[in-house]
């Protein structure tokens, strides 16, 4: 069989078949991404004179393994832990404390954080673990 230059045929076509197969991709990577950009509705709620719902105020104290202590994302040096829980009190008598500690820091300095939010007057105070993972 001799191939011959001269019966060369230009499609004057356009192939679509690529075209398809950008617009399926795009479509799927729409459908997976596009519940990931609810974000809420956004509405102006009226104002009233009295509220009935108190918003619960919550601190979360982190303690890292290599014993640094933050309140709310902010560091707090230990001796300065309990006037900041006092602070937090005085601001909202029902304030909740919950503690996140590494599991590598020592039992110790645990105690020392929650017996300074018990100084502090703060009586609701929650440990932050994770669930186990089930088999």
């Amino acid at each position: 069989m001799d191939f011959n230059p001269e019966d060369r045929r230009f499609l004057a076509e356009i192939n679509v078949v690529p075209l398809v197969d950008v617009v399926l991709v795009l479509l799927i990577i729409f459908m997976i991404t596009a519940p990931l950009l609810y974000r809420g509705i956004d509405i102006q709620l009226p104002a009233s004179q009295t509220n009935t719902i108190a918003p619960d105020e919550r601190l979360v104290v982190t303690v890292e393994k290599d014993g640094k202590i933050f309140l709310n994302k902010e560091r707090v040096p230990p001796d300065n832990l309990e006037g900041a829980f006092a602070a937090a009190r005085d601001r909202n008598p029902s304030v909740s404390v919950y503690l996140r500690a590494d599991q590598a820091v020592p039992y110790g300095l645990v105690v020392r954080v929650m017996d300074a939010a018990k100084q502090a007057g703060l009586a609701q105070l929650g440990m932050v673990t994770e669930p186990l993972k089930t088999r």
